[in-house]
Order: structure tokens, then sequence, then C-alpha cells
């Protein structure tokens, strides 16, 4: 379905993602928002692991509403507050998306909209 772009004359990819993703045409594309770790009830972990997997879980469930998957993600845009939470963050990321990876970029930022959010994420989906 995807094409995952690698070329040998560029460094490898330094973790578990692709330098890029060609979607075939004719695809329909879901761009997701930057998901921030809370609950319908409000509820924030403070371990930075545990708050890449709620994020990645609202957006599991924001690509259900669009009758897609993990699978269909090609972009995977995501931020952390602190050097510290990249190790977790990877790991949960690792763990939910197997070799081709998506696209993805990782940035430190100094903050989000409240300060007991560590990790966001943002992806763009194709099916």
């Amino acid at each position: 379905m995807f094409r995952f772009l690698t070329p040998k004359s560029i460094k490898p990819p330094f973790a578990r993602y692709s330098h890029g993703v060609e979607v075939p045409a004719g695809k329909r594309l879901v761009l997701c928002s930057g998901q921030v770790a809370i609950t319908a009830d409000d509820q924030i972990p403070e371990d930075a692991g545990a708050q890449a997997e709620l994020c990645f879980r609202n957006i599991e469930a924001i690509l259900g509403e669009a009758g897609l998957g993990f699978g269909n993600i090609v972009r995977i845009n995501a931020y952390v507050t602190d050097r510290a939470y990249l190790r977790p963050y990877m790991d949960v990321r690792d763990r939910l998306f197997s070799s081709p990876a998506p696209a993805s970029t990782l940035m430190i930022v100094s903050g989000f909209a409240r300060p007991e959010f560590k990790v966001e994420v943002e992806v763009i989906a194709a099916g």
C-alpha cells in the first residue's frame, strides 16, 4: 500500500522510522490534531511513557472514527518537554509500530497548554 523511502545514499534513520512514505494516488488522508495525555474524565498520567501511551490511544480512537488504524499512519510528529522523555516516548512508539515504520519527527519543546503535559503526538494517516 505505502512505499517506505530510505535511500541508501543518505544516513539510515537513527531509530524506528522511515525517512519518507509515499502514499499512492486515490487514498484519503486523515490529519489528526496533536493529542495530549488526558482521559475523557480529565485524568493525566504523571509518567512520560504512560502519557505517550495515552496520546496514541486517543489517536487510535480518532482514526477508528475514519475506519483506519495504526497501520494507516504515514507520519508522526511528536513533542516532549524534556530530553529525559525521549526514551519513554520512543519505547511506546517502537512497540506500536513495526518496520518499516512511518516517517517521524521528534522535538523537544518548552511546554504545552498545561504544565502537566509532557508529551504531544500528531499524525497523518492514509487509507
